[in-house]
């Protein structure tokens, strides 16, 4: 009888300093201060600490109460991401960002650098073509959408380095086609470079290339034609006396002075010809 009375009193203490113990592990916790999260982001970030600094700042948005602090740190977040070249991340974060908080006042520089991101991560001419469509897309819904803004200036650079590069990759796989003889896929990767990105600086070389082949295959007067816009406009060009010395030395190529005379009330003639072309 001692004994069960003595078993049952352990018993009860147990369970007693159990339920002690219980109630010390579920004591809640004092809230973290989301200014003292944002600061030690801060103090993370310009160490250059930027992973540390993300994650802090992350801690934050989800402490703050007040929305626009809440905005600055998931921007922040995204700029720490971007700035270690995780890119994926970054993005993943700036779309969650511009979800959640569309009205606010960073919302212009999240686009830009989006932009700016998928940009960075272009590849050369010879590489997947996707890279660079896509950069294009975001610059372009960029400067349609805020081109007063001063980010606009370094994206219009960047757009005209894309074109560029769109255009390299135009005329490698030109030149590839012309080495194996394929002369229509040749052509017509050359006319998209004079149709699409005749602003850039392979637009010499893709009037001189359409020569030259069209030359080979006996169209000669294809061939004078795009030696007299090349000749119009970079009649000083090394692409242009090259293209002079395919041609028969008895053909005329017409100067500007001269063609300037004959069209001077038609200001759209480069325009005309290059539709002939398509």
């Amino acid at each position: 009888m001692l004994f069960r009375i003595i078993l049952i009193s352990a018993l009860v203490i147990s369970l007693y300093s159990c339920s002690k113990k219980d109630e010390i592990i579920y004591e809640p916790q004092k809230k973290i201060s989301p200014y003292k999260l944002y600061e030690e982001a801060m103090v993370a970030f310009n160490e250059n600490n930027f992973f540390f600094a993300s994650k802090k700042f992350n801690e934050a948005e989800l402490n703050f109460g007040n929305i626009e602090n809440a905005a600055k740190s998931a921007i922040m977040s995204a700029y720490s991401l971007y700035s270690i070249n995780f890119y994926d991340e970054a993005l993943n974060s700036l779309d969650n960002y511009l979800k959640i908080y569309p009205a606010d006042k960073n919302v212009i520089y999240a686009h830009y650098l989006i932009a700016v991101i998928y940009f960075e991560q272009l590849s050369d001419e010879k590489k997947d073509i996707d890279p660079l469509l896509q950069a294009q897309e975001k610059i372009n819904f960029f400067l349609k959408k805020y081109s007063n803004t001063d980010y606009a200036i370094d994206l219009k650079f960047k757009k005209d380095l894309i074109e560029n590069q769109l255009a390299a990759k135009e005329m490698y796989i030109a030149k590839y086609y012309i080495s194996v003889k394929k002369w229509i896929p040749a052509i017509n990767r050359l006319k998209i470079i004079v149709q699409k990105y005749d602003k850039t600086i392979f637009i010499e070389e893709a009037l001189h290339r359409l020569v030259e082949v069209h030359y080979f295959l006996g169209l000669e007067k294809e061939a004078k034609k795009y030696a007299t816009i090349l000749g119009y406009n970079y009649n000083s060009s090394e692409w242009f006396k090259q293209s002079y010395k395919i041609l028969n030395k008895e053909y005329k190529i017409v100067n500007k002075s001269e063609l300037n005379n004959k069209k001077k009330n038609d200001k759209s003639f480069i325009k005309k010809i290059i539709k002939m072309i398509k």
